[in-house]
């Protein structure tokens, strides 16, 4: 899926009108029955199938719907369990560009993400109270990286509250397996399935506290892809099923070389040390060649799994942040949205990532933004961002910045799990 991208100086980019906030619509039978045909071949393809858990608690009245965060093949998946019910879907806001009239009519509510936005709580309140519509959200807010859970806001038990509503959750399997983001929307042949439950009542919410409510919804959104994939046998046989896997694991973990990993076919290899991995059929890694020098660290690590390695990165970025040695400064091209007409390429600056936040300076001296770590619980990153390129996303409510690297090397998951990593240190203080 491509967006539209124009290209315009700094300055008249700063001249032009903000994008004027709206109240959702509540879709009509019409866009509701287009959505499900139109995923109607993909699911059938991926043999679908819906299990429903409680589901009889829940009579007409609207619902807010939680949804783990898999690839997009999400959205039909839920547009089809809940075809007879109408429905809104919070959604990020630059899926407007271009299309702002058909997304509106589709139901979509637009909102930054990793931003906090009092607006998106009070159009989904209109949405379930005035519309009366249930509301489809994705509390992770990004697609993960890794297979397994990213973190979840903590004003998520807060809004429930507020919003009192039952809340249901949709728990996916095969989904990631299916269309992981990081394989280049290279799909694979596997089977979905999903979870429909019904997760709390509105007497349930009243009787839980702020923390007890996220507490439960952080185990509920507790998942490894990998795990399940080899706990049910599932193989996976495509030859590029390894393809770009480096945008995962981009620290080897022999020789602990940053931005030398190459994922392509069936394997992982690092060209500086020489080290290869084979990413099996059932999801495992397996070391296919040793490396040709010693291991940077006491003892050879290895490891099996993709979430057990990009765990161990997390570990090492958070060892960076303790002695003060974690620093990101690159080249990029800038792009820029104030307004969903376009994306607009305002052209080339540096942007520094550190303990104090990001810094982000280009378009000859015109452009200056910083953002403290307290800014956000996490980053929004993206591989292959609208086929346009490996991202980092940056900027609030009115302006965002969308940061495309320059040079080699991989660096949007570790610039998402730094920032997570810094936020959780600030606030700590």
């Amino acid at each position: 899926m491509k967006t539209v991208v124009k290209e315009l100086s700094y300055e008249k980019v700063l001249a032009l009108k903000p994008q004027k906030t709206k109240k959702p619509i509540k879709p009509g039978l019409l866009w509701r029955w287009l959505m499900k045909t139109l995923g109607k071949g993909e699911l059938k393809a991926a043999n679908f199938k819906a299990n429903y858990i409680g589901m009889e608690k829940l009579g007409k009245e609207p619902c807010l719907i939680l949804m783990n965060h898999s690839c997009f093949t999400d959205l039909i998946i839920a547009e089809t369990v809940f075809a007879d019910r109408p429905m809104n879907i919070v959604c990020t806001s630059d899926g407007f560009v271009g299309k702002n009239t058909l997304m509106r009519h589709l139901g979509c509510i637009p909102t930054n993400k990793f931003v906090t936005d009092f607006v998106l709580v009070k159009n989904m309140k209109y949405a379930l109270e005035k519309l009366r519509t249930s509301v489809l959200m994705y509390p992770e807010a990004s697609y993960s990286f890794d297979g397994t859970a990213t973190p979840l806001p903590e004003t998520l038990g807060k809004c429930i509250k507020l919003l009192n509503v039952p809340v249901i959750m949709i728990r996916t399997y095969g989904a990631f397996a299916h269309d992981p983001l990081y394989n280049n929307l290279q799909k694979r042949k596997v089977d979905i399935s999903a979870d429909v439950k019904y997760l709390l009542s509105p007497e349930d919410i009243s009787k839980k506290s702020v923390d007890e409510l996220n507490a439960l919804l952080k185990n509920e959104f507790t998942f490894d892809n990998w795990k399940w994939q080899l706990d049910n046998k599932v193989r996976i046989t495509e030859p590029f099923r390894a393809d770009y896997l480096n945008r995962v694991l981009y620290k080897c973990s022999c020789c602990g070389t940053e931005g030398r990993m190459l994922g392509k076919g069936t394997n992982l290899s690092c060209s500086e040390c020489g080290a290869v991995w084979t990413l099996t059929e059932y999801g495992t890694l397996e070391q296919a060649s040793p490396s040709t020098c010693s291991s940077a660290f006491n003892q050879p690590l290895t490891f099996s799994s993709v979430p057990e390695w990009f765990s161990w990165q997390r570990d090492q970025v958070r060892a960076e942040i303790a002695d003060g040695t974690y620093r990101l400064e690159v080249p990029v091209e800038i792009y820029m949205m104030v307004n969903t007409k376009a994306i607009y390429h305002v052209g080339a600056g540096r942007l520094v990532h550190s303990e104090k936040g990001f810094v982000l300076d280009g378009c000859d001296g015109k452009l200056h933004y910083e953002q403290g770590p307290r800014a956000s619980y996490s980053l929004y990153s993206d591989y292959y961002w609208y086929e346009i390129g490996d991202m980092i996303c940056i900027g609030g409510m009115k302006t965002l910045y969308y940061c495309f690297p320059k040079q080699s090397g991989d660096i949007a998951a570790k610039t998402r799990i730094a920032t997570e990593e810094l936020y959780k240190l600030a606030v700590s203080r």
